[in-house]
């Protein structure tokens, strides 16, 4: 793996970063075991708690500009922390910012990372297209202070009325073609979500279709024209944030497995995942994290590389845990309510949530050749 180690936090930057951690941890604590049923079978979207995250600072360390400087791995670990409790809450938690348009930064970027404004990311799509698995799902025509767009995105996820979102489009500008990456309001004339599908898990982050019938892209939601040098500089991150889903679930995991060992433990020491073991794995993961999180601007094609075999190992532990998990709680953790049976489904989204393991694999595979 590449040697990151050398661009560290400073302490003091560092002792700000747990304080937004232990924060996030508390209020996670104490808001979410209540509600985390609702979140699961009724598909309740912890609104307040996004928020209230978004005060404490959840929302702002990764972000350029930030007075300590570009700190992920706080951001990392505050998803962490609500993931111990809620895959749901966790993943809602995205990445909106790191462009050059200062008038979009001003207008809406501080209310996002506050949380007065909250949004989410529809690059599902676009990461699949731009390696080759799929096409660009939306179109865009130039026009003379701008763009319309058209086209449908099955599943975005963190949406509302109110809230915005990240999209790339692809634009046919007299047979040269170019991809465009905007900010756009769920609001905008034109555009309609349609809730239409519900998920074995993670049925609490509001993920809606999106339909855009012409809907107008002003110059000033325009953060990356064209798309892909910006998203050669937030892939990192973008990427690397996922892992904070993965080591919340995973810690909760061991948590569980710990539980049992007082009146199954005779038993469960048959099994072969431990969570003494699994512990080291984690503690593992989250130092090859937090030194590639240290430089997420880094061009080197072996930190990238780096970075997918670290979520790619990530999104695999999440399911080899809750796979645990599952087994050492036995029938306790297979009833309707169980925690454990929760888990399980949520681990399977860290896998398929884009990129996915396979493609991740691809991503590995096409880098051999």
């Amino acid at each position: 793996m590449l040697d990151t180690t050398t661009a560290t936090r400073s302490d003091a930057a560092a002792r700000i970063g747990s304080n937004v951690v232990e924060a996030v941890r508390e209020v996670s604590a104490r808001e979410l075991p209540s509600l985390v049923q609702k979140i699961d079978t009724e598909g309740y979207y912890p609104e307040s708690v996004m928020r209230e995250f978004g005060r404490l600072g959840a929302y702002a360390h990764h972000l350029p500009g930030n007075p300590g400087g570009v700190d992920l791995v706080t951001s990392i670990n505050a998803m962490a922390a609500a993931g111990e409790y809620c895959l749901s809450t966790s993943f809602c938690m995205w990445y909106i910012g790191a462009s050059d348009n200062d008038a979009l930064k001003k207008s809406i970027g501080g209310k996002v990372a506050r949380g007065e404004l909250l949004g989410g990311t529809a690059l599902s799509n676009p990461m699949k297209c731009l390696f080759g698995i799929e096409p660009m799902r939306l179109k865009g025509k130039r026009v003379d202070d701008g763009y319309v767009v058209k086209g449908l995105l099955p599943y975005v996820s963190n949406l509302g009325d109110d809230h915005y979102f990240g999209a790339i489009f692809e634009v046919d500008d007299g047979g040269s073609k170019r991809n465009v990456m905007a900010i756009i309001p769920c609001a905008a004339d034109g555009l309609t979500l349609a809730d239409n599908t519900k998920f074995a898990a993670l049925d609490g982050t509001r993920t809606f279709s999106v339909q855009m019938r012409d809907v107008h892209v002003p110059q000033s939601w325009v953060i990356g024209d064209p798309a892909e040098p910006f998203v050669k500089r937030i892939r990192a991150g973008f990427v690397l944030l996922q892992s904070g889903m993965a080591f919340g679930l995973i810690r909760d995991c061991i948590r569980l497995m710990e539980q049992t060992k007082g009146p199954l433990g005779h038993v469960n020491k048959f099994l072969d995942e431990q969570p003494e073991p699994m512990s080291e794995k984690l503690a593992a993961m989250e130092a090859d994290v937090a030194a590639l999180a240290a430089t997420p601007f880094e061009t080197d094609p072996g930190y990238w590389r780096a970075v997918i075999e670290a979520r790619l190992a990530a999104g695999e532990a999440s399911v080899a845990a809750a796979h645990a998990a599952m087994l050492h709680c036995g029938a306790r953790g297979y009833v309707a309510n169980a925690a454990a049976q929760r888990r399980l489904r949520e681990a399977y989204f860290v896998a398929i949530v884009t990129p996915a393991t396979k493609q991740l694999r691809k991503m590995l595979a096409d880098m051999a050749h």
